[in-house]
This record gives C-alpha cells, structure tokens and sequence, in this order.
C-alpha cells in the first residue's frame, strides 16, 4: 500500500479534483461480477494542477482463485501479488475519505470505475463516497478534443503526445491520465488564441511523425527534467504549411492581426475551467 503527502497548495479552490483508476478481474463467464484489484488515486489542486496526496494499494479479493496466476499484461496484477494484500473492507475507510465530497476525474470512469466502486461499497454493506461533480476525461475530450489522435483509449492519447505506455497499474494511469488532459487543453487554448490559423489544420496526414515513428527524435526536457520529456513536432510534421508574409507591409499587417488576437482572451486557467467542467 502506498500513501504520500505533498506540500499543501496555496491559495487553492475549497473543492479538490481527485482522479482514480481500479484494476479489476475481468470476468470469463456469465452472472460472474468483477473484483477489484488495485485503487489508486491522486488528489489534485484545481487552479495550479499540482498533486496535492496520492493513495494507491493492492486489494486482495473474496475469491482469490478469480485472479491468475499470470497477468495477460506485461507488469500486471497476478495472483501472488494480491494474496497477502489488505481486502477491500480493510481500505474502504481510506477510499472513502479520498472520494467523498470531491470531484472525480479520471478516463471513462463513469462507466465503470463509479459502477465498480458502488458495487464493492454495496458487498461489505457500506455507503459508497459521493462526488461533488465528475470529469470523465472520455466523454470530455471525445466531445472536445475529436478523434484527431485515433480512437480515445488512454494508451492512444498517451501515445500521441509522446507520453509512454499506459502501464495498466492504477497509479501510474491515474498519473498519466492527467497529463493527457493538461497536454488536450493546452492544444484547445492555443486553437482558442489563433482559431484562424490552427482550427481544422490537424487533420490525420500521412505526414504525421508520431514519437515511435521519429524514434524519439525532438525531445526537450522541461525545467531540467530528464523523465518529463515532451516531443516537439515541426508544423511540417503536423501535416501543413503556414506561408511566409512577404514584405514589410504584408510582416505589419500579421503583426496587427497577432496583436488582435491575443488582446481579450480569456486566462488559461478559464480556459481549461471550460474544456473540462461541463
């Protein structure tokens, strides 16, 4: 079981985002219901993004025979792993207090995560956390952010914006999901700043240099951090060409125009208020 606290946030929003991730069973047969293996999640400051405390364990099932004796995934959950872990009536406490009364995020947890925490809620006769409102990255960035990167699984975001794999252990995901969402509202903030030229430039092209493609090439760190690396791509490699200005006059009216633009918009942090919250 792991648990940290991180240095409180200053001057933050009373209600906190939490995003959580399980790893569950996935059952092989009908009327047979899923075990939780692993809750893990992060608490997480509104205005600044900063990871405020994180709590992930490994949870051991009624059945332990549910779980096999490998995982099908590289660095998975096995049977060994979960036997001498507390069960889910052991944590409940502490995976109330994380949930209750926040928001929730995380990817597609309305649809399963939520289910899943009621239901294990439900077996040891307890009442389940409530949220205080829910950001399912899944729906928001389908709605928001479109198909540009493939289809919406979290392993495909993360392999767009050159983040690593999705190691399917409820931690790291949770982690990753909220790079993912700074790196999507990042992208809608800048296509909000100069709609003109960025809306409906990033088509799929042939074009497209992914990281896995240009064999990690373009890497930069961010403050000196060598795990934080962000793949910066070329516009060539985004699949367009933006021309050139030629001549003073026509380099003065851009300016002007560039000026205009970012003269009235709205601060990052509204910005991403409304990417997210709907």
């Amino acid at each position: 079981m792991e648990a940290s606290t991180s240095s409180p946030c200053i001057d933050y929003a009373t209600t906190e985002i939490v995003f959580f991730d399980l790893e569950t069973t996935v059952p092989k047969k009908s009327g047979q219901g899923f075990s939780v293996l692993e809750f893990g999640a992060i608490v997480v400051c509104p205005r600044k993004l900063v990871e405020l405390e994180s709590f992930c364990t490994l949870i051991r099932p009624r059945d332990i025979m549910v779980v096999g004796m490998r995982s099908s995934r590289q660095g998975g959950i096995t049977r060994d792993a979960v036997s001498r872990a507390p069960t889910f009536e052991e944590v409940a406490d502490k995976i109330f207090a994380i949930l209750n009364g926040r928001i929730w995020a995380g990817h597609n947890i309305q649809r399963f995560d939520c289910v899943r925490i009621k239901e294990a809620f439900a077996e040891i006769g307890r009442d389940a956390p409530v949220p205080v409102g829910m950001i399912d990255s899944l729906g928001v960035l389908t709605e928001k952010f479109g198909r540009r990167a493939g289809n919406m699984k979290m392993e495909t975001l993360a392999s767009y914006f050159g983040l690593g794999q999705q190691k399917h252990r409820s931690l790291d995901d949770v982690r990753m999901n909220l790079e993912v969402v700074k790196h999507c509202a990042t992208v809608l903030f800048l296509e909000s700043t100069l709609p003109s030229l960025l809306r409906g430039k990033w088509q799929p092209s042939p074009s497209i240099i992914t990281r896995s493609r240009s064999n990690n090439q373009h890497k930069m760190t961010c403050r000196g951090e060598s795990n934080n690396v962000i793949s910066r791509k070329s516009p060539t490699s985004l699949g367009y060409q933006r021309a050139v200005p030629n001549g003073k006059a026509s380099l003065g009216k851009m300016t002007e125009k560039m000026k205009s633009l970012f003269q009235g918009n709205q601060p990052l942090n509204h910005l991403l208020k409304h990417s997210l919250l709907r």
